[in-house]
């Protein structure tokens, strides 16, 4: 079984094999998440990711993790790169799935996961953890022994937390 933490703080800052990235399906900049890995991981780490795209909506590309204390940073398109630019249960249930089971097949323990399509992707924060959450309660790794679960602000953390304590009841 994972152990399954909540925590409060930017994601781009975590200590772990994996860092998953909200992006849509051109690669870009997406909003706050995306931002912080990509200034905090370096020009090479967006040049990379930028150049395996597009791909499809749910999918992943994955990258080194170059600047960040991570081997990792799995892409995840939980948006699409045109129209509305809005994600979906569906976008966002793939998206983690996804990026669960590269974290898995790379022989990573640890993995940092954002509220994915939570921001700029419009979903709402609630329904969207809650969502995220089933998802890596009901994945079944092989390597991964550890999910975090990053939320950025006090509000967000304490909605997380609660949404997590009632799935251990």
């Amino acid at each position: 079984m994972m152990e399954l933490t909540v925590v409060q703080g930017d994601i781009a800052e975590q200590s772990v094999d994996a860092v998953v990235n909200e992006t849509d399906t051109g690669l870009g900049v997406s909003g706050g998440v995306a931002l912080s890995i990509w200034e905090q991981g370096g020009r090479e780490l967006t040049d990379d990711a930028i150049s395996q795209g597009p791909v499809g909506l749910g999918e992943i590309v994955i990258t080194d993790g170059y600047e960040l204390d991570a081997e990792y940073v799995l892409h995840a398109a939980v948006m699409p790169n045109y129209g509305e630019r809005k994600a979906t249960r569906e976008s966002i249930e793939r998206a983690t799935e996804h990026a669960l089971e590269a974290a898995d097949e790379r022989g990573c323990e640890s993995v940092a996961l954002p509220a994915l399509g939570c921001g700029v992707g419009g979903f709402d924060f609630e329904d969207g953890v809650r969502i995220i959450s089933n998802v890596v309660r009901d994945f079944e790794p092989e390597s991964l022994s550890e999910v975090i679960l990053v939320a950025y602000e006090d509000d967000e953390y304490e909605t997380w937390q609660s949404v997590v304590n009632e799935m251990d009841t």
